[in-house]
């Protein structure tokens, strides 16, 4: 698992910003000729001395009969001269009229005025330069319009930038920690030890004749450590790592995700010895041409690049593909086959063991108070992956900073365990009027849990509201469990049935409240009757029963491989486990009235009760039944009550 105090800046999922677009030297070129150009332009236009005072065509006629002009220069319609008087002179334009004649030619002879007669005409530079200079900046329009487009959708690379590769490359220093920050997962690193030996020294396994595998496919739940393990396993073998997600591929265009696949393979090939990591294969990896409406074009080409470009390593080249996913069920058999990901490393949650190692980690750089016991931490997270550890010991710290605490506490880890399992507290859900029925309901699970041989430990019971749901009655094995026997998934289902049980025993009715507890009891016993053999009737038979979905790239329908008649006979013996487990809970429910009542009245007072608390209150010599407060927060609530 990583160090909590390690920046992210080199997460794969999360990757760096885009860095800010830089013009590159063309389009500085370009533009700092168009602003040229432009000044020279002005410049001739307003080249020369201070602008000249504008005369009117009548007061021109009356300074040249005075005498007061001596020369002019005409060029068209635009007459410009200087009058005569060196001290008090000053040059002046006029405007001519476009029906002037001759007259004015004939009165400036008279009066002895030198005409200079220019072309109307502009020069051909200005011609060219007036023509260029629109297109000059249409073009330097366009040629930044495609740079800003191009650094948008892949970067610098060409018009076509956005087909090329997404991947993200980490060197030694930047991969991330090595396997001594990765607990919990020591059978995937010994596997995994072999590929950075290769990684390290290739002509080692080369002398000898041995190929590595060009694939390695990491399975395992979401938040076991896989994209974390690949990190790990590039820096541990100190070779350049890169990183993709299955999903930056695809493309709406067809073909774009196939040229990805080869720029990526192109560039760890001109960096070998190289890792590729693809995250999440089985958006790419599926079953091609099934599912609803047939296969996606774009994904196959791209799943059949990724298989050619696999197919294409030579024994020389020290290229390892790693892949990881969280359902294995569905990728292509073409990807599984050998010379491909031949090699399978399945990443289970972890054991107690492993837990306790992740959560040491985790805690490295948290002080914690002399209460705090990781052991019995550890306890209470059967089922948690490494990820969900690490967000145990967040939520703990994020409690204990709001009350101002310089340690993570017991009290802190308690809560934060809740709030991951269970969701956030919201004691203003349910009105008084329902908290007695809430209360009959738990306890009626509790009941059954306490009473019944095979079952789970009672850990906690509560009629707090959190998330979705408006009570809790939680179990917690001593030990991790990874095989079920029938006995005690007949008092399981008889536990589910309790609350309901218990309704039906108080309220001589029944609620909407058991509705989930129907669906799970009646999931488990049709798995114990058609998957697990656990029927007499129907015997050591097991049958499909359908689970896969169309847009998991599956069939849209399944033939049933049984009858009618198997198929009314299954129904039966489902009911019939029911029925057996709620008779069975009735009965323990009836003959433990007593304890029954006490707990109901418990929860009321206190909403949440622990394993001692619990112990206490049903001792059948009925010495124990006072409650011991033994948290903070139980005190106060009986204080402010």
């Amino acid at each position: 698992m990583p160090n909590p105090d390690q920046s992210n800046q080199n997460d794969p999922k999360n990757p760096p910003p885009e860095k800010p677009f830089v013009p590159g030297r063309y389009e500085y070129l370009i533009w700092l000729f168009v602003v040229l150009m432009t000044s020279l332009y002005f410049f001739s236009l307003n080249s020369g001395t201070t602008p000249p005072k504008t005369l009117s065509y009548s007061e021109l006629i009356s300074q040249v009969e005075q005498g007061q002009i001596t020369e002019v220069q005409i060029q068209g319609l635009q007459l410009r001269g200087r009058t005569r008087d060196a001290t008090t002179g000053f040059d002046f334009r006029t405007t001519l009229p476009d029906f002037v004649d001759h007259s004015l030619l004939d009165t400036l002879n008279a009066n002895h005025v030198a005409i200079d007669i220019k072309s109307s005409q502009t020069p051909g530079w200005m011609q060219l330069l007036i023509g260029m200079l629109p297109w000059l900046l249409i073009i330097g329009f366009f040629v930044y319009s495609g740079r800003m487009m191009r650094n948008r959708m892949g970067g610098p690379g060409g018009p076509f930038a956005f087909t090329e590769s997404h991947a993200r490359r980490f060197d030694k220093q930047s991969s991330g920690p090595g396997y001594e920050s990765v607990a919990g997962l020591e059978s995937a690193k010994q596997e995994l030890q072999e590929i950075i030996d290769y990684l390290k020294s290739p002509d080692k396994f080369r002398s000898l004749g041995a190929k590595m595998p060009k694939g390695i496919l990491m399975m395992g739940p979401p938040g076991t450590g896989k994209t974390l393990l690949a990190r790990a396993t590039a820096a541990e073998a100190g070779v350049p790592f890169f990183s993709i997600s299955g999903s930056e591929f695809i493309e709406m265009y067809v073909g774009v995700g196939a040229s990805r696949v080869r720029d990526m393979f192109k560039q760890a090939r001109k960096e070998a010895p190289a890792l590729i990591f693809i995250d999440e294969i089985d958006s790419v990896g599926r079953v091609r041409g099934t599912g609803m409406g047939g296969g996606n074009d774009e994904r196959e080409q791209t799943l059949n690049q990724v298989l050619a470009e696999m197919d294409g390593f030579s024994a020389e080249e020290a290229v390892v593909v790693l892949a990881a996913t969280n359902r294995p069920d569905v990728l292509d058999p073409a990807l599984l086959r050998p010379g491909r990901f031949d090699r399978k490393i399945v990443l289970e949650l972890p054991q107690k063991q492993a837990r306790r190692d992740i959560l040491t980690v985790h805690t490295r750089n948290t002080p914690l108070a002399d209460d705090v016991d990781l052991d019995k931490v550890v306890a209470g997270t059967v089922g948690f992956s490494g990820a969900d550890i690490e967000n145990l010991v967040n939520e703990a710290a994020l409690h204990a900073a709001r009350d101002n605490k310089s340690k993570l506490d017991n009290d802190d880890f308690a809560y934060a365990r809740d709030r991951v399992v269970m969701g956030a507290e919201r004691k203003d859900l349910i009105v008084a009027s329902e908290r007695q029925r809430i209360a009959s309901h738990e306890a009626g699970h509790a009941i059954a849990a306490f009473y019944t041989e095979h079952s789970d430990p009672l850990q906690r019971v509560s009629i707090i509201p959190r998330g979705r749901a408006l009570g809790m009655t939680e179990q917690l094995p001593e030990e991790d469990r990874h095989n079920m026997v029938d006995n005690y998934l007949r008092d399981r289902l008889t536990i589910l049935l309790g609350g309901r049980g218990a309704e039906k025993l108080l309220f001589n009715n029944l609620s909407s409240g058991a509705a989930d507890d129907l669906q799970q009891a009646t999931k488990l016993a049709r798995h114990m009757v058609m998957n697990w053999g656990m029927s007499d009737s129907l015997g050591p038979v097991g049958y499909r029963s359908g689970e896969a979905h169309p847009f998991l790239g599956m069939e849209l329908s399944e033939p049933r491989e049984y009858s009618e008649a198997t198929a009314e006979l299954i129904d039966k013996e489902v009911r019939r486990l029911l029925s057996q487990a709620e008779n069975t809970v009735a009965e323990l429910l009836q003959s433990h009235m007593q304890q029954l009542q006490r707990l109901i009245e418990a929860l009321l007072e206190y909403e949440s009760l622990d394993r001692e608390q619990i112990a206490g209150l049903l001792d059948d010599s009925g010495k124990s039944a006072k409650v011991v407060k033994l948290n903070k927060h139980l005190d106060q609530d009986n204080r402010s009550k």
